[in-house]
């Protein structure tokens, strides 16, 4: 069963987001255990979900690939990406299994911890037969986090999505975005991390990531760039609020971020992506000129840091226009 069609429109090129998407219940205080929390608010999330409404709300074009529970929360989901101008109609729902919940303990600076509902849940149980490839084939950009190839038979479909998607000339973006707890081990999910690592050519890991795949505490080029292969044209390490390190063939550098009182971390990573894409879509040359790439990932700092200070990740991702004002601010003071 598929969802309606909501037709993105425009000139630009087609981010095309695969993987999950499901509902966070998020505490109403901070700094508080799950069982100690008095309320949480429902908020929708997923991180190739939170990528494809990032690019959305920045003027761009979007579409999300999945599969949800034909549920009510389902149905809700389905209605945020449309809502948000992300293209739906490649997702499917599934009577038989539930959407995904998360329950997210917010620790008193801002980050995160979870607990997960998912045994199996309707993301798990997309299959390759049910990919719309007509709309995989159109995408100029092919973004997928991890959590997609954990089971079968969601990691065969995945697999399928990027080998159609590579075949018809789109850039593959890969954000691991490592949720340890799903995983039956840390060794299986470095494996299979790792395991689709040459397809893309851009890639994105964290701090915590970078450590987590290479398992040395040391954050520095040597060990980013033990990651590197061949075909890559850029592996970015995000660094939170000491901003990210970026790595071509022929260049590599650093962008600071801005400081912000953060409330909630939640999306700031898929924030930061979306914008960089947003950017790139139509013009990949940008990779290969360093001091256009230092432009468009202060712009993608920019919007990972506004993302930080309201609750929940997608109202809390900024429009150009907020982004734009944001840096006009921080060149003023």
């Amino acid at each position: 069963m598929t969802s309606s069609n909501t037709p993105s429109t425009g000139d630009k090129g087609l981010v095309v987001s695969f993987g999950e998407m499901l509902i966070d219940f998020v505490p109403t205080e901070s700094g508080v255990s799950l069982s100690e929390s008095s309320g949480f608010l429902k908020a929708p999330g997923g991180a190739p979900a939170n990528v494809a409404i990032a690019v959305s709300r920045l003027g761009g074009r979007a579409a999300f690939v999945g599969k949800l529970g034909d549920d009510d929360f389902g149905h809700m989901l389905a209605g945020i990406l449309r809502k948000n101008g992300v293209d739906d109609q490649a997702i499917n729902f599934d009577r038989g299994a539930r959407t995904a919940l998360a329950f997210v303990t917010l620790r008193s600076d801002g980050e995160r911890e979870f607990m997960f509902y998912r045994n199996p849940s309707a993301d798990m149980l997309l299959r390759p037969d049910e990919l719309n490839l007509e709309l995989i084939r159109s995408a100029k950009v092919f973004h997928y986090g991890s959590i997609s190839l954990i089971t079968e038979p969601c990691r065969s479909a995945h697999m399928k999505a990027m080998e159609v998607a590579k075949e018809a000339g789109a850039l593959l973006s890969y954000d691991p975005n490592l949720r340890e707890p799903l995983w039956p081990s840390p060794d299986e999910a470095r494996t299979q991390i790792m395991s689709i690592w040459d397809k893309a050519d851009i890639i994105k890991v964290s701090d915590v990531e970078l450590e987590f795949l290479t398992g040395n505490k040391t954050i520095d080029d040597e060990i980013a760039m033990s990651l590197w292969h061949p075909n890559l044209k850029l592996l970015l390490v995000t660094l939170g609020e000491n901003g990210c390190r970026y790595y071509t063939k022929d260049f590599h550098g650093s962008v600071e971020t801005f400081h912000v009182d953060a409330v909630d971390t939640t999306g700031a990573g898929d924030s930061f992506v979306g914008a960089l894409l947003n950017q790139i879509v139509d013009d990949h040359s940008v990779l290969e000129e360093e001091e256009r790439l230092r432009k468009v990932l202060r712009f993608a700092n920019a919007c990972g840091a506004i993302t930080t200070t309201k609750k929940g990740a997608i109202p809390a991702l900024p429009s150009d226009c907020e982004a734009l004002s944001f840096l006009k601010r921080q060149i003023e003071t």
